[in-house]
């Protein structure tokens, strides 16, 4: 019978230190109710739990074996609550992260190097996926937050803070140095050969959208997974690379590149943190978006 678990949590301390005054002691009771407990839950079992002893009690055969299983259940109680201890402490603990290449980058590596240098024993997994992905994960309660890059779908269940502006930009390698220096028009990127990201991402949507808002229509020759990949077939001079500016900025710089110039500019982006408005953050997780703000 388990009806009531107090009498058990009774029985556990009194086996545990021998003695009924003892168990009375630790559990902040009277003698006489740590007795009536123990007769209630011997007649409840029909079966006797204890026998004097010339201190204190000690178990019966029936007494033994119930133990061994008591016992095991409240060390399994008193393990989960260290480790919710140590989880709200952030001794223990994990924290699940979606993000593109791109926001991993160019965001997100700083602060997770922070958290890991605060907070060694948090285990950090990252799931490297675009924007789509990631809200779906999102979605699905398989990360606690995620950081995406705009354009994406609002939807009322989503939790989105702007935390960086980012800039599309068109870049080129000496191939191409003709164009240099030059104000060009949107409508000259369609007789440029063109490297873009597949279309999964929301970096390739925007440029997309975009560019067809102002009638054009590009049908790249080149269609990569990643930025990265972009900005070195630009340095191979494979065609004119269509990237976030970090990506290529080291390249920039040192004049390997340079940006193609419009008469019209590229409307900014921005980076999020996406959070699900249903779901509640752990501790860690909740320690990691502090850091980040």
């Amino acid at each position: 019978m388990t009806e009531n678990l107090e009498y058990f949590k009774v029985f556990y301390y009194t086996a545990k230190l021998g003695s009924v005054t003892k168990a009375a002691n630790e559990l902040s009771i009277s003698q006489p109710a740590v007795s009536q407990s123990l007769k209630q839950l011997e007649k409840n079992l029909n079966v006797s739990l204890f026998q004097r002893a010339a201190r204190g009690v000690r178990l019966t055969a029936e007494g033994q074996l119930l133990f061994s299983y008591v016992e095991k259940g409240y060390e399994q109680i008193r393990l989960g609550v260290e480790k919710l201890r140590q989880m709200q402490n952030l001794e223990l603990g994990e924290v699940h992260i979606g993000a593109s290449d791109m926001t991993l980058q160019f965001y997100l590596l700083p602060y997770l190097e922070k958290f890991h240098e605060r907070y060694p024993d948090i285990k950090v997994i990252v799931t490297n996926a675009p924007t789509p992905e990631t809200l779906q994960l999102l979605r699905t309660g398989k990360i606690d937050f995620g950081v995406v890059s705009t354009p994406f779908a609002q939807s009322e269940d989503i939790l989105s803070t702007e935390v960086r502006e980012i800039e599309d930009v068109f870049v080129a390698g000496r191939r191409f140095m003709a164009y240099k220096n030059r104000m060009l028009d949107l409508k000259d990127l369609e007789r440029l050969p063109m490297i873009y990201l597949e279309r999964n991402t929301s970096t390739r949507s925007y440029m997309d959208e975009y560019l067809a808002q102002n009638g054009i229509v590009l049908q790249p020759e080149f269609e990569l997974a990643t930025s990265g990949m972009i900005v070195q077939f630009a340095l191979r001079n494979l065609g004119v690379g269509c990237v976030v500016r970090d990506f290529a900025a080291e390249y920039l710089n040192e004049g390997l590149l340079f940006e193609l110039r419009f008469n019209k500019m590229i409307p900014k982006r921005s980076f999020c943190v996406v959070q699900s408005r249903k779901s509640v953050l752990s501790a860690a997780a909740r320690k990691l978006l502090a850091i980040m703000e």
